[in-house]
């Protein structure tokens, strides 16, 4: 299965170099996971040629139902100029591969990489929306989510001390996406208890040691599916209480950040009851 832990991990928006994009592009590629969500978000559909081959993944992307409306591209270099794009956007390491083999031709780009907290998720609506010439869309996308926001309430975790464990005993640490989202609803992010990093291996004594009062987990380690998942069911961990969200909510920033928040405030609502 693919698993790309260390995403949410990754530095903010970047300026993308090259040609200045037209007012309003027509033929607008993406080679990035996040700037699929952000494409569908904010441009129009007509806009839009291709995303990127996970778009349609429901387990990777917050918005692969309406993905599967557009064509997909692995992201070669032949296949991206056969699309002949007047935008693309990339990733910074995405710039070293295809990018560099598109240099010289005139093609604006933009690169976005992954939000650490809702900061991040807010310059870059801005950033894709004024790229693809819908500013206003943007700025409509942002009061919507602060209003939906405004309403999570800031207190549901009370404190209480929260591991987001993954398969194969990553644990997520401070400066991610994942812990922005734990301060906004009131939790503390265990890792930042134990001074670990941003990504750090923590095995089952250790973290039954810890003792933290939830694990927060990914809806596909529910069931058993190998060697990496089924740590996650040993009994030693069975009687700390788990808030669970889709793995596809915290990938990326965007609209599903929202999801997220109000997945976990009303979780904890529900294990106060």
């Amino acid at each position: 299965m693919r698993r790309l832990f260390a995403l949410p991990l990754i530095a903010a928006l970047l300026g993308g170099a090259g040609p200045v994009p037209p007012q309003r592009p027509r033929r607008i590629v993406s080679l990035n996971l996040c700037a699929d969500q952000y494409l569908l978000a904010l441009a129009d559909p007509g806009q839009i040629v291709a995303l990127t081959q996970f778009a349609r993944d429901p387990e990777m992307s917050a918005a692969a139902g309406k993905a599967r409306a557009f064509h997909s591209t692995r992201g070669s270099a032949e296949e991206v100029l056969a699309l002949r794009p007047d935008l693309i956007l990339a990733t910074p390491g995405r710039r070293r591969e295809t990018m560099a083999r598109l240099q010289g031709r005139d093609i604006a780009t933009l690169d976005v990489s992954f939000a650490n907290n809702y900061a991040d998720i807010v310059a870059q609506i801005r950033s894709v929306a004024a790229a693809v010439g819908h500013p206003a869309r943007g700025e409509a996308l942002i009061v919507h989510m602060d209003r939906q926001l405004a309403s999570i309430p800031a207190t549901a975790g009370r404190g209480a001390v929260a591991a987001y464990y993954q398969r194969r005993g990553f644990l997520t640490g401070t400066g991610t996406l994942i812990d922005d989202l734990m301060q906004r609803v009131g939790l503390r992010n265990l890792a930042a208890k134990l001074g670990k990093p941003a990504l750090a291996r923590v095995g089952l004594e250790e973290m039954a040691m810890a003792r933290p009062d939830y694990l927060i987990v990914e809806t596909a380690t529910d069931q058993v599916q190998d060697q990496g998942t089924e740590m996650l069911h040993h009994p030693v961990l069975a009687p700390i209480p788990r808030l669970r969200l889709p793995q596809a909510w915290t990938v990326c920033g965007g609209p599903a950040y929202v999801e997220a928040a109000r997945a976990l405030a009303s979780q904890l609502g529900g294990k106060r009851k």
